[in-house]
Parts: C-alpha cells; sequence; structure tokens
C-alpha cells in the first residue's frame, strides 16, 4: 500500500515538473523576425541599443541593465546618467554595430538587446556564444525592411506608432515590465491626440516650413520618425522630398529650401551657435527671423521614436510652431508630469525658453 502511494506521488510530482518547471526557456520573435529563445526569468542584460536603453529605464527596469553600448552618453547625452548613476562605471563591451564577444560573455547576461540593423556577422557571433540576441527597431516594416537603418514605408505613420507599441511590448515582456510597459503605451497616445485635436491634417501648403540641423550639415528626409514628428506638430520638413533617411546635404540645398524654422536637438547645441554665426546662414528665412531653435531633452527628434517625443515633444514642437493654438499649454507642467511618472525625477527646463 505504501509503495503504490509511493509510486503515484512521485508519478504526479514528475507529472507537474513536466508540465510546469522551474525556469523553462520561453520564445519571443523580435523585430526583424527572429525567434528567439529566452529565460523565463530575465534578471541580465546587456544594451547594445540607446533606445532600448532608454526605455528600460522608463520602465524601471535599469536594475537588470549589466553592461550598455559604449556611444550611450553620445546619443542620449551626458545627463542621462541623473536617471541611472550606475551608467557611470557600467561595462560597455560593444556599440550599435560592434561587440567584444569576450567581454559581453564576462557579464553573464540572460538577453543581448541590439539594434534591428547590426551587421549580420555581429548578431551570429553572439548566437554562437550561446547568447540570447534580440532585436529592437520601434517600426513595423515588411519583410524585407525590418533590418534596415534606411527602409522604405508606405506608411510612416504606422509603421512608427504601431511599431513603437511593438518594441515596447516585446522589451517589456523580455524583462517582466509588462504593467510598465502598457501604461508608458497608454500615457503617450492618450498625450500624443492633444496636437490632433488641435492642429488636425493641415493642408501642405499651410504648414511651416521646417528644417532640422543636425552637425556638419546632415538632417534626416523621408523614411524616419523625425519627419513623422514634423508633420505631426504641424510642419513641412523640407528636406523630405529629395532626402531619403539620414544624409549630409549641402548648405546650397538648404538655402534653396529656405526653412522658415530651424530646430536642432538638445544634444548638438554647438549647431545653433554655429548657425547663427555663418554668414553662409545669414539669409534663410528662419535665421533672418531669429527662429532657430534648441529642442529640450524629451523633444527627441531621432530617426527612431521614443515614447516622450510623441507625448511631450511633439506638443513642444506645435508650440514652438502654432503659439496662439497652444497658448493654454504649460510645456515645463506637462513635461515635469512626463518625467516623475516614467523617469521618477523631476523635469528641470534648462532650454525651455529658447
Amino acid at each position: 500500500m505504501q509503495k503504490r502511494l509511493f509510486l503515484r506521488g512521485a508519478a504526479a510530482a514528475l507529472a507537474f515538473a513536466l508540465a510546469f518547471p522551474a525556469f523553462a526557456d520561453r520564445v519571443v520573435t523580435d523585430q526583424i523576425g527572429r525567434s528567439v529563445t529566452i529565460p523565463d526569468h530575465v534578471n541580465r542584460v546587456v544594451v547594445l541599443q540607446h533606445q532600448t536603453l532608454n526605455l528600460l529605464v522608463q520602465m524601471n527596469a535599469s536594475d537588470k541593465v549589466v553592461g550598455v553600448l559604449a556611444s550611450w552618453k553620445k546619443n542620449l547625452g551626458p545627463q542621462f546618467v541623473r536617471f541611472d548613476r550606475k551608467l557611470e562605471t557600467m561595462p560597455m563591451p560593444g556599440d550599435l554595430t560592434s561587440v567584444n564577444i569576450e567581454a559581453v560573455t564576462a557579464l553573464k547576461p540572460d538577453v543581448v538587446f541590439i539594434a534591428n540593423y547590426a551587421p549580420k556577422d555581429m548578431i551570429e557571433s553572439l548566437e554562437r556564444a550561446g547568447l540570447p540576441t534580440v532585436a529592437v527597431s520601434l517600426r513595423r516594416d515588411a519583410r524585407d525592411q525590418k533590418a534596415l537603418l534606411n527602409p522604405t514605408m508606405k506608411d510612416e505613420d504606422s509603421a512608427y506608432t504601431l511599431g513603437l507599441e511593438d518594441g515596447i511590448r516585446l522589451i517589456a515582456d523580455v524583462v517582466d515590465r509588462k504593467k510598465e510597459g502598457e501604461e508608458l503605451i497608454r500615457y503617450t497616445f492618450e498625450k500624443r491626440r492633444l496636437v490632433d485635436s488641435r492642429i488636425g491634417k493641415l493642408p501642405e501648403n499651410e504648414r511651416v516650413r521646417a528644417y532640422m540641423a543636425n552637425p556638419n550639415l546632415t538632417t534626416y528626409g523621408s523614411g524616419k520618425y523625425t519627419g513623422l514628428m514634423m508633420e505631426h506638430a504641424g510642419a513641412y520638413n523640407v528636406a523630405a522630398k529629395t532626402i531619403k533617411g539620414y544624409k549630409q546635404v549641402s548648405i546650397e540645398e538648404v538655402i534653396g529650401w529656405d526653412p522658415a524654422v530651424i530646430f536642432v536637438q538638445d544634444r548638438y547645441p554647438k549647431v545653433v551657435k554655429e548657425i547663427l554665426s555663418d554668414p553662409a546662414w545669414a539669409g534663410i528665412k528662419a535665421v533672418k527671423d531669429k527662429k532657430v531653435y534648441l529642442m529640450p531633452e524629451y523633444a527627441k527628434a531621432w530617426g527612431y521614436p521614443m515614447p516622450e517625443a510623441m507625448a511631450i515633444g511633439e506638443l513642444w514642437m506645435a508650440k514652438k510652431l502654432y503659439p496662439e493654438k497652444f497658448a493654454d499649454i504649460d510645456m515645463t507642467k506637462a513635461a515635469d508630469d512626463y518625467y516623475q511618472r516614467f523617469y521618477r525625477v523631476h523635469w528641470t527646463a534648462d532650454d525651455e525658453k529658447q
């Protein structure tokens, strides 16, 4: 009798263990369409893409980060360290398109996050080392465009809007922050609707002609979130018709476009000084009218979308372009609400009055 009870108990225990393993692997599909097997519980991640690092911080998952890309400070700005002081001494075993396999392996990550355009040999070397590697694009692309830096899109708005949601959910799933991810998505798109409700779909000839100035005469044309940000804010990106992706242009082209407003990302403050002091720019309408604006940190006019850019960055830009339509909006208050919710710090308006 005792033997039969023992055998029954053992069989039940085995069946339970097989059905509910303590540390089962699971499979996620990354944003370039790869099926990636990852541990059930991910506690250590190496992040070789700055957009993903920013999202992990916002979802309160930076405690899981054990290594970051070498260019995080260049891409996110030196002030980003205030969100997590550990970044100052964090190992940097690779970058957007390169990796030191030995250095990554030494960190014993459960998952490595990479950019969708990471070279094929970089991905293969990580896989050979047995490191689960998840690619993030923050876009919803056609199959043949998923791994490209400068993709061709039929509908940019849909590609980036849905792609940001997909990317946040993917990252949140990997690091067990689904609740935080859904709140970030909900808040972002709820706030984004404010701009649409006041500007609507302006025809091209009624939009303010705008140019995004980066170092060394580089700018964003079509196929990047930057242009979509400008469109949502009521601007017309003067580079979009002739430039695809992120490229260098000539001063003659900028003069020909003659933008009424010039925007400069917060990480490039020297560009504003260069534009205002260089005689070659003096005849451009935006310079003559003193409408060259350094954007605040949260207005990330990047090639890839960020939730803060959609939630409050587009609002900041719209207020600059159409101040009378947004006179009741206090950007310091709006930014502080976002920062307290997702960065857990107060916003300091260093350049709000530009």
